[in-house]
């Protein structure tokens, strides 16, 4: 699995909370890429997941997109209280479309939905775009782990 998407929307905070059950309200920038491994079980299979989390600033970009091909499914992830990170799907789809292989399973979500106050993108219209990407979509927060698992599955 491939997490992209802007940075500081919190792909690693998801990740960790995935993979460890941690989280630190602490931002530190992902350098390049970075990676966790779990084990989970679907339908009584056991299925060892590899999570790639990825730069989101531009300058890694070119490192980055390498990533995409090997990818069996990615997570678009934007900031429910940053509008320009739901602005930036659109690049984000292009991106997958260029460099992922065809048809690869595709999700996105719009995380920090704890932070009700300060969101500036509703659920309806995180769902819409994702309609229109023919695409499933999930509202997630790593700091209390709502749909974390979900998002993974």
């Amino acid at each position: 699995l491939l997490l992209i998407g802007d940075s500081g929307v919190g792909k690693s905070c998801l990740l960790l909370r995935f993979a460890d059950d941690t989280y630190s309200g602490t931002y530190i920038a992902t350098i390049g890429v970075d990676f966790k491994i779990r084990t989970i079980q679907i339908g009584g299979k056991v299925i060892k997941l590899q999570i790639w989390d990825t730069a989101g600033q531009d300058r890694f970009r070119t490192i980055t997109s390498s990533y995409y091909r090997g990818a069996n499914g990615i997570i678009i992830v934007y900031d429910v209280t940053n509008r320009d990170s739901f602005n930036n799907v659109q690049m984000w789809v292009k991106e997958i479309e260029s460099y992922a292989t065809e048809g690869v399973c595709r999700l996105l979500v719009g995380n920090k939905c704890a932070l009700v106050n300060k969101k500036v993108v509703d659920y309806n219209t995180g769902k819409q775009l994702a309609d229109s990407f023919g695409i499933s979509f999930l509202e997630t927060s790593a700091k209390n782990a709502t749909n974390v698992e979900q998002a993974f599955q």
